[in-house]
């Protein structure tokens, strides 16, 4: 056996060790206690029995109803679980493929939108964005100069979620109807028409007139799990099989950057169609994932973060969404931010101890020490926690930061980065394609741990744990006409514009 092997066997038995210490720990007290009590007197079984049967029935009937009452308060005021009963993704179709040499043409055609030195950028960003010749754009952009009409929008906004309900009711079908909905949440961060969008969906699916709604704006990115922890709220208070129907999606055709301002291009560049449904319930008949926890980090407080993503006019009128250089960076720290409240949640009981003893070493150099040298923090190893992990493609270089910030392999980072090249940054619905990216591949198990990572504007970091209950029967989906070719080689690139 090599020093390699053993050096992993004991560390292997060590985390074995560490993280089911307080059961052995109550299993040599609860032993020890035994034989303290029994030992010297020396009671039989037999004993025991007689004693317990000459308790007075009133002594007998106190208890019982004692430990039925204890029991009963433990079930009230613990959380009800919540469940993931299915999900589904708007699946474009090739006739709004946004080829790179479209986008060129289209922006060679259209000079007095775009410069030489514009679209010399935008394809240079485009050319190391990640993205693949197939991410698909709303029909408003293929019109020259882009439609940018409330009609154009509400017609994208129709496509993309009806396609995805629909295919949703679809996989539930006959066990759940749109007659079972009993809370809807639509989140779509800046188009938001009058009637909104819940009400949209009310209307088409003829939804049930005492059903709860309710539309979210404003809230970029990280929205789709921004909903999830809303639903959370919402079914463990509500009564016992409460459904809840959940639509995430971006509208681009209103938003579309008509100027020249290097930071308010890049949303023109990343940003493609798409949208997600997804039905959360409090009961586990049919339910595909268990949520574990969701955890929400606000840093607004900080100017640069609260101005990181930003709807603006720029110099000459033009509305959009700035994009703040430090946008990887800013990602990276609110999810520090994120992980101090997130990871003890999730993490085994020897990542806590590891982290727990470099933040003791730390406080000890500082004492004992000039305070030149700086002893590093461990960083906990979030795959002894989870089987998956899904990072919102917001970029190459967001990803490129987490997987940094977490020591993730290129295999932990798959899903986020197909997910980028194939369909784009489709906004708050991206984790849900990711999710169907690994279930299209076969890797999802009974029992496996998902983490989803989601930022969006405020600046927010939002992580949601998922547990697999039941995987996916079929890989039909979202990835149905093109999984067999991925995952592809991304080029090699020098820098991030």
């Amino acid at each position: 056996m090599g020093s390699s092997t053993q050096v992993n066997l004991v560390k292997t038995v060590a985390r074995l060790v560490v993280n089911n210490l307080f059961a052995l720990v109550a299993v040599a007290v609860a032993s020890g206690v035994v034989r303290i009590w029994a030992w010297p007197i020396r009671i039989r079984p037999e004993e025991i029995v007689e004693q317990m049967r000459a308790l007075p029935p009133v002594h007998v009937l106190t208890a019982a109803i004692l430990a039925a009452g204890v029991c009963k308060m433990w079930r009230v005021r613990r959380a009800r679980d919540v469940y993931l009963v299915e999900y589904a993704c708007f699946r474009p179709k090739p006739c709004y493929r946004t080829p790179f040499a479209t986008c060129l043409e289209h922006a060679h055609l259209m000079p007095y939108l775009a410069d030489e030195e514009s679209i010399e950028f935008g394809m240079r960003l485009l050319q190391r964005s990640g993205l693949g010749e197939e991410t698909c754009a709303p029909v408003a952009y293929h019109y020259m100069p882009p439609d940018r009409s409330l009609l154009a929008s509400r017609e994208e906004a129709e496509l993309v979620i009806f396609g995805a309900v629909e295919e949703l009711f679809a996989r539930t079908a006959p066990a759940i109807t749109p007659a079972d909905i009993d809370v809807l949440i639509v989140n779509c961060s800046v188009f938001t028409p009058v009637p909104v969008l819940a009400d949209m969906v009310v209307h088409r699916y003829g939804l049930r007139a005492d059903v709860k709604t309710v539309n979210l704006s404003g809230m970029g990115c990280s929205a789709g799990l921004i909903s999830v922890g809303l639903a959370r709220n919402v079914l463990q208070a509500a009564a016992p099989g409460t459904r809840v129907l959940i639509v995430s999606t971006e509208i681009l055709s209103s938003q579309y950057y008509e100027g020249s301002e290097r930071s308010m291009l890049l949303p023109n560049c990343l940003f493609r169609m798409g949208a997600a449904a997804m039905i959360m319930s409090s009961s586990a008949d049919q339910a595909r994932f268990r949520l574990r926890h969701a955890v929400r980090t606000v840093t607004a407080g900080r100017d640069a973060d609260y101005r990181c993503v930003f709807q603006e006019e720029d110099g000459k009128g033009n509305t959009g969404v700035r994009l703040s250089k430090d946008l990887a960076a800013t990602a990276g720290r609110a999810l520090k931010d994120n992980i101090v409240a997130f990871g003890p949640l999730v993490l085994p009981a020897s990542e806590q101890l590891l982290v727990a003893l470099s933040v003791l070493k730390r406080k000890l150099v500082r004492l004992i020490g000039s305070g030149k040298v700086r002893a590093r923090l461990y960083r906990p190893d979030f795959r002894s926690a989870f089987e998956h992990i899904c990072i919102h493609a917001g970029g190459r270089g967001v990803i490129d930061e987490v997987q940094s910030g977490l020591g993730l392999s290129d295999d932990d980072v798959e899903a986020s980065r197909m997910t980028l090249h194939r369909f784009g940054n489709t906004s708050s619905s991206s984790v849900l394609y990711e999710l169907a990216y690994l279930e299209a591949k076969g890797r999802m198990g009974k029992g496996d741990r998902v983490w989803m990572i989601s930022f969006g504007a405020g600046f927010d970091c939002n992580s949601v744990a998922w547990e697999c209950v039941k995987p996916a029967a079929d890989a039909d989906g979202p990835w149905a006409d093109c999984i067999a070719r991925y995952p592809v080689q991304l080029p090699e690139i020098d820098k991030e514009i």
